[in-house]
């Protein structure tokens, strides 16, 4: 077993659980398959003193026994005191990291409902917020989001609600970006092996600043595939999220 072996949805397993690299301890929130391997994975190895929960109210181990209670007002304490990191999705995305779960087409008058604004807002504006794109399009990385649920960085500047807001990343099943291009604007920080620049500009609905010499997303290590493959996913449910 050696990481050149490693499948796509490997490298989004790492670069999701870097993410969560030197947060100390915080509450980990993963929503999705990947995210949530990637946060254990952390904990595993070099993030050991993150806090895991069943997603309800206990804090949870690394086998899932339950370590403590989590009831919901020390959960919004947390949040509301930034020590929540949250790995959230999106329907779609723009470059300053203006998120949208909540409709497609006028809100008025959508063309498709979906989960509402939910705790975005609160999320971006007192907590570190990334996100996990599985499948990066045009559809879903666009020049504007047709309702802001989670907010970006133009927002917050413009509403002088910069103090606690924090994008750390955006990990897609191409790349991994973060927000350091012009005026805070997305840009690639990796790509996973076998990406190319072309391939993520055309998946990408807005024009992506694209630095020159972008890394590919770090090899995983042998005992961290040894982790994914036998402890953390031995039925191999990430591959149905990410197929290459």
């Amino acid at each position: 077993m050696t990481a050149a072996t490693a499948t796509r949805a490997e490298y989004c397993v790492i670069a999701c659980a870097e993410a969560w690299r030197g947060d100390g301890e915080v509450l980990a929130s993963p929503m999705g398959l990947i995210p949530s391997f990637g946060a254990r994975l952390a904990k595993r190895t070099f993030s050991p003193d993150l806090l895991l929960t069943d997603g309800e109210a206990m804090l949870v181990g690394l086998d899932g026994t339950v370590e403590g209670w989590l009831p919901y007002r020390r959960h919004l304490t947390m949040v509301t005191g930034g020590r929540r990191h949250v790995m959230m999705g999106a329907a779609q995305i723009d470059r300053y990291g203006n998120q949208n779960i909540s409709c497609i087409g006028d809100w008025e008058r959508p063309a498709r409902q979906l989960l509402g604004v939910r705790g975005a807002p609160v999320n971006t504006l007192n907590n570190p917020v990334s996100y996990w794109i599985p499948r990066h399009s045009p559809r879903v990385f666009v020049e504007r989001v047709d309702m802001v649920s989670g907010v970006g960085h133009d927002r917050a500047e413009a509403a002088g609600v910069t103090r606690f807001h924090r994008l750390p990343r955006v990990v897609s099943d191409l790349g991994v970006f973060d927000f350091a291009g012009p005026d805070r604007s997305m840009r690639p920080a990796s790509l996973h092996p076998g990406v190319t620049p072309a391939q993520v500009r055309a998946a990408t609905g807005f024009e992506l600043a694209v630095p020159d010499g972008v890394p590919y997303t770090r090899e995983p290590t042998a005992e961290e595939l040894r982790l994914i493959r036998e402890v953390i996913d031995p039925e191999g449910l990430r591959d149905r999220e990410v197929r290459v």
